[in-house]
């Protein structure tokens, strides 16, 4: 007998709403570094460490709060989260200097969690022959709102400014902090943690989980080809033609959305075909993508294609890599989620460091073969770190 399905599709919808709107968060400021560069005083290259502030305070936000969703009651976790980005929001907004900015970004990334509370709210309340389905759709509204998050700050920050871009996305959030409280089901932990404990057992999961171990460090090194592209994108263009602004790097974000239609027919994928397959399918678009992009990427059609595989991509590996840990133990989904985005965020920051570096010594083909280098890394973990694969508990 097949377990009831205890979400609906309408609740489905807010949270991969509210995945999206809130991840958007971390990536306003990609395609508004020349910008914001030109505002604060500094070199276009200096302001490339503003996303990987953000992708770092992510990363610590995964391993300090997402954790409490094991915890703590679920719904109220995510409201307070919602309302704490509000603040970080407007502290990016005023910040004068790049130290601050790199502060307040920071800071903003560690709240900006809910997509990763969202995500294992979906799965506990999906039925298990669903779940996939139910984590491609959340996993698909995360990916829009990753992609149209550049699209609308890179036209916003062309015509208004790019400080009115962060003061637009605390109206967002605040509506979204209301819809969430009076919509989302109280959804209780199984039984209370110390918070000590909650994070010693986090040790615990990486020392006993082979398959969470290796898919981490698989969702890392997808990740950290997809920040080197998007970090660089904005020098990459400006370059081609001083006539590239914001709103054209943005527009490559819309571009990547098509990218985003992967993740339901990729949730389907990840409840019948099995993981290495998919995931290995999806690391080679990601590694095809850098190989065009390294041959055709001075013209803007050559850079559009590679966008749609890359973000295509990611997201299909992403999301077997989800779909696989949650199946490992039920009552730990927050805890084994915070692992694997820990490592992921990780990843995205070193892609941004390494993909800024390239970029600043050796150009846009140094940053293609970054790219590339780490979706091969994924590729061979995939396949060679700790390949036992145990049977789901």
């Amino acid at each position: 007998m097949q377990t009831p399905s205890l979400i609906s599709p309408r609740l489905v919808g807010l949270l991969a709403v509210a995945a999206g709107a809130t991840v958007a968060n971390l990536y306003y400021s990609q395609p508004l570094l020349v910008a914001i560069a030109a505002d604060i005083g500094v070199r276009p290259a200096a302001v490339s460490v503003v996303p990987t502030a953000t992708q770092l305070g992510y990363a610590a936000g995964l391993l300090l709060l997402v954790p409490l969703g094991d915890s703590m009651e679920r719904r109220r976790l995510i409201v307070a989260t919602t309302l704490c980005a509000v603040l970080m929001l407007l502290g990016v907004a005023l910040a004068p200097t790049l130290g601050w900015l790199m502060l307040a970004s920071f800071l903003l990334g560690a709240v900006s969690v809910v997509p990763q509370l969202a995500v294992p709210f979906a799965a506990h309340l999906a039925a298990p022959d669903q779940r996939g389905r139910v984590i491609g759709i959340v996993m698909s509204g995360l990916l829009v709102g990753i992609l149209l998050s550049r699209t609308l700050s890179g036209l916003i920050g062309a015509y208004a400014g790019w400080r009115d871009v962060y003061l637009l996305a605390i109206g967002v959030m605040l509506m979204l902090a209301v819809l969430l409280q009076r919509t989302l089901p109280r959804l209780p932990s199984s039984r209370p943690i110390a918070y000590t404990a909650l994070l010693a057992s986090l040790i615990q999961l990486v020392r006993s989980e082979p398959v969470l171990r290796r898919h981490a460090l698989v969702g890392g090194c997808g990740f950290a080809a997809f920040s080197v592209f998007w970090t660089t994108l904005a020098f990459h263009l400006h370059q081609l033609s001083p006539g590239y602004g914001s709103e054209v790097a943005g527009m490559f974000g819309l571009i990547g959305v098509t990218g985003a239609l992967v993740a339901p027919l990729a949730g389907r994928l990840a409840d019948r075909v099995a993981a290495p397959l998919l995931n290995g399918a999806a690391l080679l678009l990601v590694l095809l993508a850098f190989l065009l992009m390294g041959l055709t990427g001075t013209t803007l059609l050559g850079l559009a294609l590679g966008v749609v595989l890359l973000d295509a991509g990611v997201q299909a590996s992403h999301l077997s890599n989800q779909a696989r840990i949650y199946t490992l133990h039920p009552d730990l989904r927050n805890r084994l989620n915070a692992v694997y985005m820990v490592t992921y965020f990780l990843g995205g920051a070193a892609g941004s460091a390494l993909g800024g570096y390239a970029w600043q010594h050796a150009g846009w083909p140094a940053v293609c073969a970054v790219g590339a280098g780490f979706a091969a890394a994924g590729i061979l973990a995939l396949f060679a770190v700790g390949r036992a694969d145990p049977a789901p508990h």
